[in-house]
């Protein structure tokens, strides 16, 4: 039973009609506003207007995923068990010594009812051939992110490895480990430096170009590490369109490859004032993942910016995505957004736009080579400094920041972290791409009066 029936429809037209009535002489393009990324967003959408030309995302069976960083190995994972047993269904860890035991790291925990996801800052076939053991024993997934182009965008230089450049390696060890997933794309760098929406969807798949082209066997999963900002709607569109259009390009490849998302909040807009609003950001953000079709959510600590890995921070973290799982309930149905017409012509526009940049980086050389010569560097400083500019002219708002600051809000005394852009003086190939928060200019000025006043 349809019921509706026993109401008339009304079309767009009619609509119009009546919105242009209620404006009272004013136009009608006075209440279509435009994104920074040349995006213009109408008042209303039906769906005798829809041009949307994306096919509906997979359905929201989202995993939690708790990230850890791995000094001591047996700490690890203990937390890595402790937090499994408190709700958590895939575990990132961040490995930076190939020394590492991950056999020991990974002996007790249920790898065959949960995702394990290992970041490494290396590349070492001893490790990976440990691990694609495990795999194999395990008949579980373990996904590997390597990212020989993520590691020169953020560091300016390739792994160090003297016996071959970094995609001798890749290849050669993605023929040889069949068990465990091993190119990644940590396209979260693009997002966390300032880099608008377009550019981050074109960025991300021009970066998973460059496997594509370099490295034989890719492997059947890509997994795209992908940082969600504060503009709901778009960010769910953003995430369906890298989606859709890893799917368009991978199809000119011969081998079948899933795209696989691993999302988290953005630190772009956190702050260290008033660190509670971080909280709200958060949840919004992790929707907006969820929303979009991602296969996991890793969800960012409230104190992050200024707190060390704590069991607070990261029980509340973990409860957030808990709620919206168990109690908000938005794994059980098939993907909410599918059939909204504002999010579907969204996803439709960033992903036309995207497509055209991504022709545009390739056309001009590739990824790597624009890289080189500084061009992505330049685009996302200039999207980064726009941005900035409106933050500085209260016109893009952190509540708590640069609107309705608590004057009385303390930190000095608080930072066990430093919580801003370090700067290190080194010998780099390319000029890396730097992440760096709205907020930094006003909290070193505040936590500079702080210290003003403490000396009084």
């Amino acid at each position: 039973m349809n019921l509706f029936e026993d109401f008339d429809s009304v079309s767009s037209k009619q609509w119009k009609q009546q919105i242009q009535f209620e404006l009272k002489g004013a136009e009608y393009s006075d209440v279509v506003w435009e994104s920074p990324e040349g995006i213009k967003v109408r008042p209303f959408y039906h769906f005798d207007e829809s041009d949307a030309t994306v096919q509906p995302t997979r359905e929201n069976q989202f995993r939690i995923c708790q990230d850890i960083f791995v000094h001591d190995v047996e700490k690890s994972a203990y937390r890595a068990k402790d937090s499994i047993a408190r709700g958590a269904e895939s575990i990132r860890f961040t490995i930076e010594n190939p020394e590492i035991d991950v056999i020991k790291l990974l002996a007790n925990l249920p790898l065959e009812s949960i995702s394990v996801y290992l970041k490494l800052d290396f590349l070492s076939e001893s490790f990976l051939t440990s691990v694609n053991k495990i795999a194999t024993e395990k008949k579980t997934d373990i996904f590997c992110l390597i990212d020989p182009v993520g590691q020169l965008a953020r560091n300016g230089n390739w792994f160090r490895n003297p016996a071959a450049n970094n995609f001798e390696v890749v290849n050669q060890l993605s023929k040889s480990l069949n068990s465990i997933s091993i190119v990644s794309v940590d396209a979260a760098l693009y997002q966390n430096a300032g880099a608008n929406i377009i550019q981050q969807v074109a960025y991300a798949l021009a970066h998973a170009n460059e496997y594509l082209n370099r490295v034989e066997s890719a492997g059947k999963t890509f997994v795209f590490e992908i940082a969600v900002g504060s503009n709901y709607f778009f960010e769910i569109a953003k995430l369906r369109a890298v989606r859709h259009l890893f799917s368009v390009i991978s199809k000119e490849y011969t081998a079948e490859m899933s795209c696989h998302i691993l999302a988290t909040p953005t630190k772009r807009n956190k702050t260290l004032y008033d660190y509670n609003v971080n909280l709200l950001r958060t949840t919004t953000e992790c929707m907006s993942a969820i929303l979009g079709g991602a296969d996991a959510v890793a969800n960012l600590p409230y104190d992050a910016l200024y707190h060390k890995s704590n069991e607070f921070g990261e029980r509340i973290s973990r409860n957030q995505l808990l709620i919206m799982k168990h109690e908000s309930y938005l794994d059980k149905v098939g993907n909410a957004a599918d059939g909204s017409y504002y999010i579907e012509s969204l996803t439709s526009q960033i992903a036309e736009k995207a497509l055209v940049l991504f022709k545009e980086i390739e056309a001009n050389g590739g990824f790597i080579k624009q890289l080189g010569d500084g061009t992505i560097q330049r685009k996302i400083r200039e999207s980064a400094e726009k941005e900035q500019q409106l933050f500085d002219d209260g016109k893009e708002i952190l509540l708590g920041t640069n609107k309705h600051p608590n004057k009385n809000d303390r930190m000095a005394h608080d930072l066990e972290l430093f919580p801003f852009v370090k700067i290190k003086e080194r010998r780099t190939l390319i000029t890396p791409i730097v992440e760096k928060r709205l907020a930094e200019k006003i909290e070193q000025q505040r936590l500079e009066s702080e210290k003003a006043e403490g000396s009084l």
